[in-house]
C-alpha cells in the first residue's frame, strides 16, 4: 500500500507550476484534492486564468487525484490515453 502523502507538494507530479494551479483553484492540502474531479478542475483553472491550457494538465490533474485518493504515485502522462478516451480524441 503507497504511503500517504500529507502535503501537495510532496506528491509525484507536483511541481512549482502545479502547486500554483491548485493554490489558484483553491486546493491547499491532499484532501481537498481528494474530493476534486481532475476534468472540473481544468475548466476552472483555464476560466480562471482566462487561457486554454494544454490538455497535459488534465493528466497531471488526473494523476495527482489518484494519489491523494490513494493511489499508487503514477507518471502523469500514464494518464494521457485515459483522458483522451474519456474526452473523445
Amino acid at each position: 500500500m503507497p504511503e500517504a502523502v500529507t502535503r501537495l507538494q510532496d506528491l509525484a507530479n507536483v511541481g512549482p507550476a502545479t502547486l500554483a494551479d491548485l493554490n489558484l483553484l483553491g486546493i491547499r492540502t491532499v484532501p481537498q484534492l481528494a474530493r476534486r474531479d481532475p476534468v472540473a478542475m481544468y475548466r476552472s483553472l483555464c476560466l480562471r486564468t482566462g487561457v486554454r491550457h494544454d490538455p497535459c494538465v488534465i493528466d497531471v490533474f488526473m494523476a495527482v487525484v489518484h494519489q491523494a485518493r490513494g493511489g499508487k504515485p503514477t507518471p502523469w502522462w500514464k494518464f494521457t490515453a485515459r483522458r483522451k478516451r474519456m474526452m473523445g480524441g
